[in-house]
Order: C-alpha cells, then structure tokens, then sequence
C-alpha cells in the first residue's frame, strides 16, 4: 500500500481544520493536476489515494519515474465538488514534495552515470517522519537507490558505537546479534579504518565526509568483495567527482531533506 487511509485522514484534518467554508461547493466538478515545471514524476499514487479516499474518480494519472514537461496533467479528477477541492491542496502538496525528490535523484543518477555506469546513487535516513514511504519511493522513480529502509534492513555502525566498543568489538558485537542474511556497514573517518574495517568483516565500508581523493585511497585499501560507500555532505554538484574515485554507493541526505518541491497547479471545471 502507498499510504494508509489513516495517514490520509491525518493529512486532510491537518488541512481542512474544524471549520471548513471555503470548501462547501454544491454540485459535481473535473480538475487537473498540471506540471507549472519539468521534472520526474512521483507520489502521484499517493494523491490519488487521496482523491479516491474521498470518493473521487481519478484518470489520466502519469507513472512514477515519467519525465513530465510544462503544460502535462499528471492526472485527471472528477466527482462532487466538495470532495475534489478538499482533497486538492494534500494531494498537490504530497505530489509536488515527491516529485521534487525524484527529479534531484534523477539529476544525480544522471551525473554519475557521467563518469561510472556502475556506481549507485542512494538515499538516507534523513526523511521527513511520516513520510518516509513516500520519499524512498521517489528516489526510486528517480532512480535512486533506496538504502535501508529502516533501522531493521541493515546494520550500521557508527561512531558513536566506535568509541564506545572499539572498532572491531563493535563489529564483532553487532554481527553476533544480527541474522546471517544482514548486512554489516561501518562508517569510518579515514583509508586506514578503512581497511581495518573491511578486515574486521565489515560487508559495506562507509567512507564519512571524505574527500574524493580520500575516498579513492579507501576504496583501493578495501579488499575485492566489500562494497565500499561515500557519504557526508555530498551534492549532486559534486557527484561526478566521486563516481570517479571508483566507489561503489554514493548516498545523499539532500535527496530527501532538501529537495525543492516540483511546482504543479490543480485547475478546476
């Protein structure tokens, strides 16, 4: 399921308040959600949930991962008109915020693949809570790669677990406890580190707020067959220049937290 009908009850009374007015139309209307910008089409899935929740009959709706240009309508609504403008502004909002994640994952797929065809774009966790569904989903249409969903998918250690247990204690600890089909990242600070991870069993080396030629030197000092990734303040300016360093993920907090939204207008009648 995109969205649960829970959340879009949530996010509707968060819109319509306790006293709607402005909303109370007679009779039955079409609308249209356009695209005001070009981009990657998202959460479009979820604003028909929206619409369909309220009883509405939606058409015409476009794919996750279409590229849209200025003028396209994404989808097509019909049904009373209280309904269709009660849902407008939630489903304009989730479509917009989605797509906007879609279009700057697109645009850092498309500067790796510059310089590597093999290298994965990737988000994080850094999402907005409650909308974590919508957001991984984008970044997928985007084509992006989504990481760990949750806590759960993967585990990671951190610093904080470094200096707590040691670097291969803690490694040591966490692969003790987590099943035999979970991944063990670490992230580490240095090439050095680096090795020692990946010698101390580490599947996945994450090479923290590195530098390029930092992150080349960790790449070479891991063994074949751990997967090595870069993160920590990178942009999708400075994608190509990692895709170079020969890591394997590139992972992006900017993709989820920071997006601009894609502008889109919801026309009636």
């Amino acid at each position: 399921m995109v969205v649960t009908d829970r959340q879009i009850e949530e996010w509707l009374r968060e819109d319509i308040g306790h006293h709607d007015v402005t909303n109370d139309v007679p009779g039955e209307t079409t609308g249209r959600l356009v695209a005001t910008e070009s981009g990657i089409s998202a959460g479009i899935e979820a604003a028909v949930a929206v619409f369909e929740y309220l009883g509405v009959d939606v058409s015409d709706a476009a794919e996750a991962g279409d590229r849209i240009e200025i003028g396209d309508v994404v989808l097509a609504a019909e049904g009373p008109a209280r309904a269709v403008l009660r849902g407008e502004r939630t489903a304009v909002n989730v479509a917009g915020h989605a797509s906007g994640v879609a279009t700057r994952t697109r645009a850092a797929v498309e500067a790796a693949r510059a310089e590597s065809g093999a290298v994965r774009i990737a988000a994080t966790r850094k999402t907005t809570p409650g909308l974590r569904g919508v957001e991984k989903r984008a970044v997928a249409a985007g084509g992006g790669d989504t990481h760990r969903l949750d806590l759960s998918h993967m585990v990671m250690v951190k610093d904080n677990h470094i200096a707590e247990m040691g670097l291969e204690g803690a490694i040591e600890e966490f692969a003790r406890k987590a099943s035999f089909a979970t991944k063990v990242e670490v992230e580490v600070e240095d090439p050095e580190e680096a090795k020692r991870a990946a010698e101390a069993g580490a599947d996945i080396v994450l090479l923290d707020n590195m530098t390029p030629e930092e992150v080349r030197e960790g790449v070479e000092a891991i063994p074949e067959g751990t997967l090595s990734e870069a993160s920590g303040g990178i942009t999708v300016g400075g994608v190509p220049a990692y895709a170079a360093t020969g890591v394997d993920v590139i992972s992006l907090g900017a993709l989820t937290h920071s997006a601009p939204a894609l502008d889109y207008s919801f026309r009636t009648g």
